[in-house]
């Protein structure tokens, strides 16, 4: 990397209805660089880089590219002077092809026609060059990927020739083997010199990627730091000031009338995608579904709430024995499913907070519905979802944290005994993560039967009171909370058994005596199932 910065954005200041969002920031991006942006909703991540990408205009400050001042007054002038932004929400038109999309408003013509086979070619060019032939030019963006949407967007900003490539949360909808793609792109893109402004929640993906760490907090710039020089938990410290050990909060004492009670027993579950499931979890339990993409965590969720449900063994809720057949019969018999997906499955986007609170009253629990609803601003409350609109705000304006209070309070709002949480953080900044874990405790303390799942390995370990490890479509193995990441990945990657088991992979002595002393698990007992660089362990998100 050059020595002198390809960007330099200094005393960057911005306000909005006289609030100042962002505080004289300073950023230094420099050629072949990745450097990311950290913080939590609210810290002015996505505002500094709307002011870079030409969205918004700062208030006081300097941009400076490749050492000359530029100012940018719309996108369309950063474009052209080589700065692109990737958004989360793609900005693509689904029923034009690839090639179309990568050169909207700048259509190659001959002959005054639009010249579709010259842009197939470039686009051709454009995607060799990142190494994804597979991509055709000419097919429709409506039938791409999230993933090959995403490529269409960096390959649209390397059509501009950018120097500059901001990317915001790119991996926040991608699987595991998609990550891995979007991981090779960016190395492909540094090898061609280019900067890279990253912002993602997901520490691992900032220590395998970043050279650079720049921290806000509030609006202001806390610290810049070598990526090699610091370390997750100090991330975190300085993101949210606190210590990481205080993220996971402790255990709370039980006082619910069912804890300890089995409240959900599943018994040789399956179908098509799911074989010899069993699953036993007790009130004021909670237990983590691990595995990789496709190992079954989901398809259980699905199956649970009679969205593919099983077609072989045996459900009980609150012993007794349910046939759920839709997710309306599944809200019947007490289940709650938040989905991975809040803004397509979990959100009604265009209403108020408490319409969407209201949601699953209204439509599947009609009888008594209105005493129900009368607890939907406690809850809302003991939530802690500040709105500036009040409860009548439409939930399309909401972070990403208080969107996924809406959906919790949704759920809460219908008294479940058994919920699944399939990925309840995803895209949500570390304070908010810490809101929703201790209310998943605080849940599990009144006696509900807690089934949550997630990628984040640190957060499933840390949350969890045992781990059912899945391996395609079965259930490979259970351990105690507390395990290593080594032992959860060497069951779910089907190692030998040896290995999965092996006591020097557990963290905590006191974890491999626990389970060596422990009796074999009876059908009563608690046990009821059969191209990045490494920097630093993961720490919890």
């Amino acid at each position: 990397m050059t020595a002198e910065p390809l960007l330099r954005m200094t005393g960057i200041s911005k306000s909005f209805l006289g609030v100042r969002v962002l505080h004289g920031v300073e950023l230094d991006l420099r050629a072949g660089e990745l450097h990311a942006l950290v913080g939590e909703n609210g810290a002015g991540k996505s505002t500094l880089m709307k002011v870079l990408a030409g969205v918004h205009r700062p208030d006081t400050g300097r941009i400076e590219l490749a050492g000359q001042e530029v100012s940018f007054e719309h996108p369309v002038r950063a474009q052209r002077a080589g700065v692109a932004t990737v958004f989360q929400e793609f900005n693509l038109l689904p029923e034009r092809t690839v090639a179309q999309n990568v050169f909207l408003g700048r259509e190659t013509r001959r002959r005054g026609l639009v010249d579709d086979r010259a842009m197939d070619r470039a686009t051709a060019e454009l995607l060799a060059d990142l190494g994804l032939e597979g991509i055709a030019p000419w097919s429709k963006v409506r039938n791409l990927s999230v993933a090959e949407q995403q490529v269409v967007e960096i390959v649209k900003a390397l059509s501009h020739d950018a120097r500059v490539i901001s990317m915001d949360e790119p991996t926040a909808a991608l699987a595991d083997h998609e990550v891995e793609v979007l991981y090779r792109i960016i190395g492909r893109l540094r090898e061609r010199g280019v900067g890279i402004l990253y912002v993602s929640h997901r520490l691992k993906e900032i220590f395998d990627l970043a050279d650079t760490i720049t921290v806000l907090k509030d609006g202001h710039l806390v610290d810049t730091v070598a990526a090699e020089e610091t370390s997750p938990a100090e991330l975190v410290r300085k993101m949210v000031g606190r210590p990481v050990s205080a993220v996971f909060p402790d255990h709370l004492e039980p006082h619910g009338e069912h804890v300890g009670e089995v409240r959900l027993a599943v018994s040789g579950g399956g179908n098509t995608q799911l074989d010899g499931i069993d699953l036993r979890v007790r009130g004021g339990e909670i237990v983590g579904l691990a595995g990789l993409q496709g190992s079954g965590r989901t398809e259980i969720a699905h199956a649970l709430f009679g969205i593919d449900r099983f077609t072989r063994g045996e459900v009980r809720v609150d012993g007794e024995r349910v046939e759920v057949r839709s997710p309306r019969q599944a809200v019947r018999a007490g289940l709650a499913l938040v989905t991975e997906d809040r803004k397509a499955q979990g959100l009604s986007l265009n209403q108020s907070i408490l319409a969407n609170s209201r949601l699953v009253l209204d439509a599947v629990l009609p009888f008594g519905s209105r005493q129900r609803a009368q607890r939907v601003p406690g809850i809302l409350s003991s939530l802690e979802l500040v709105a500036r609109g009040g409860h009548q705000q439409e939930v399309r304006y909401l972070s990403g944290g208080n969107q996924q209070k809406v959906v919790l309070a949704k759920w809460l709002a219908t008294d479940p005994g058994v919920m699944v949480l399939d990925e309840p953080t995803r895209g949500i900044d570390v304070g908010a993560k810490q809101a929703v874990y201790t209310l998943i405790r605080e849940l599990a303390a009144a006696g509900v039967a807690i089934v949550l799942i997630s990628s984040e390995l640190p957060e499933l370990i840390g949350m969890s009171d045992r781990l059912v490890v899945l391996d395609d479509g079965r259930v490979a193995g259970e351990l105690p909370g507390g395990s290593s990441e080594e032992t959860v990945m060497a069951l779910a990657t089907g190692a030998p058994p040896e290995r999965a088991h092996d006591d020097s992979a557990v963290a905590d002595p006191r974890i491999t005596a626990a389970a060596a002393q422990a009796p074999a698990p009876t059908d009563d007992s608690d046990n009821g199932n059969g191209g990045a660089r490494p920097h630093h362990e993961e720490a919890a998100p």
